[in-house]
C-alpha cells in the first residue's frame, strides 16, 4: 500500500525520517471502516510526529496525517474524524476520554491510499465541498471552531483576540469568527503576516505586544509563552483565554494576581467532537466559507510539503491528493 509515514524519528532531523512510498499492510480493528483516501492535508502534528513528540519511538514504522476525506468501500463520500475516542467513556465527548487518541499515534493515519477508523468516526462530505477543501476540516479548523463555538463564551458583535497569523489553527480562527459574527483583531511579529490577516478578513491587526486600542471580550492562543502576558492584559474584566497550543513554550509566569482580581477565565480546548465537526461542515456549507489552501500536490510529492511546511512559509493549509481509482480492501 502506498503511504507517507515515519521510519523513524529525530528531534533534530525530523525530515530525514519521513518515508514516502510502499508499505506494508497495517494492523487495525476487523470492524473497523475502509476509507480510499481522495484527500489528505497536513499539520504541525506530522512534523511532531517525526520529531518523536507526537509519536513513540518503538510505534515506528507508522502511516502519517489526521485529517482526510474518501470514499468507502461501498460509495459513500465521507469525511473522516481524527479522534479515536469513546464518547462514552468520556460523558458523551470523545476528546475527554482519558485512552483517547488522534490518527497516527497509536493506529495508521490518513495519509495514505486507504486509512482504517471506526465507522462512528465518518460523516458525510457535503456536494458542495471539494475533496480538497474537505480535507481541511478535521483537525486545525475543528479545532479553531470549538475554541470560538464551545468554548469562548463570545456573543455576535464582542472581539476577539488571536495571537498569531498564518498558520493552519489561526487562519481558520479568523475565518471562522467573522463567519460567526465576531470582530476580529490579530496579532502578528510579521507585518506580511499582519496583511496576510487582513486579506483573509481581520478588522484590525497589531504587532505582538503592541498596547490594543481597548480590552477585548477573549483572546485564541495558540503560542503560548511568548504571547501570554500580552494575552492576559489584553482582556476585559472576566474575559477569557482560550488555549489549544503552546508553540513557543508551555510555563509562561502564570499572573495569579491578574487572573483573580480580574477574574479571567482560561480554558483548556483540544481538538473537538465529531458532533462539532458536523456543525462546523454545517457553517461551512451554510456561510460558503471555506478552508484556505496554501497549494496542492499528489501524495507523492509529500517530501515537497513537508519541507515547505518546516520551513514556516505556510498561508493556509497543504493538500496531498490520490487519483481517484477503483475500490480495493486492505
Amino acid at each position: 500500500m502506498f503511504a507517507v509515514y515515519a521510519a523513524a524519528v529525530d528531534p533534530i532531523d525530523p525530515l530525514s525520517c519521513l518515508g514516502v512510498g510502499e508499505l506494508s499492510q497495517p494492523t487495525t480493528p476487523s470492524e473497523w471502516v475502509n476509507v480510499r483516501v481522495r484527500a489528505a492535508s497536513l499539520n504541525h502534528h506530522d512534523l511532531w510526529a517525526l520529531k518523536g513528540v507526537a509519536l513513540k519511538a518503538d510505534r515506528v514504522p507508522m502511516i502519517l496525517g489526521t485529517d482526510a476525506a474518501g470514499v468507502t468501500d461501498d460509495g459513500r463520500e465521507v469525511i473522516v474524524h481524527a479522534v479515536l475516542g469513546d464518547p462514552a467513556a468520556g460523558r458523551g465527548d470523545e476528546t475527554l476520554d482519558p485512552r483517547r487518541s488522534l490518527l497516527s499515534e497509536i493506529y495508521p493515519g490518513a495519509i495514505a491510499e486507504f486509512v482504517r477508523v471506526p465507522a462512528r468516526n465518518l460523516i458525510d462530505k457535503p456536494a458542495g465541498l471539494t475533496w480538497e477543501e474537505a480535507a481541511c476540516v478535521p483537525t486545525a479548523w475543528l479545532t479553531a471552531y470549538r475554541m470560538l463555538a464551545s468554548k469562548s463564551g463570545l456573543q455576535s458583535g464582542e472581539t476577539v483576540l488571536v495571537q498569531g497569523a498564518a498558520g493552519g489553527v489561526s487562519t481558520a480562527l479568523i475565518i471562522l469568527a467573522k463567519a460567526l459574527g465576531f470582530t476580529v483583531w490579530v496579532t502578528s511579529r510579521d507585518e506580511a503576516k499582519r496583511e496576510w490577516a487582513l486579506s483573509i478578513g481581520a478588522d484590525e491587526v497589531f504587532e505582538t505586544g503592541t498596547k490594543l486600542p481597548r480590552a477585548v471580550d477573549a483572546v485564541m492562543e495558540t503560542v503560548g509563552e511568548a504571547t501570554w502576558d500580552h494575552s492576559l492584559r489584553a482582556l476585559r474584566p472576566g474575559g477569557r483565554i482560550v488555549i489549544s497550543g503552546a508553540t513557543s513554550g508551555q510555563m509562561p509566569p502564570a499572573q495569579l494576581n491578574r487572573v483573580f482580581f480580574l477574574q479571567l477565565e482560561i480554558i483548556g480546548s483540544t481538538m473537538g467532537s465529531i458532533g462539532e465537526l458536523r456543525e462546523l461542515v454545517d457553517l461551512l456549507v451554510r456561510t460558503g466559507v471555506r478552508p484556505v489552501i496554501d497549494r496542492v500536490l499528489p501524495m507523492e510529492q509529500a517530501a515537497e510539503a513537508f519541507a515547505i511546511m518546516h520551513e514556516g512559509n505556510v498561508h493556509g493549509k497543504l493538500v496531498l491528493t490520490r487519483p481517484e481509482v477503483g475500490a480495493t480492501n486492505y
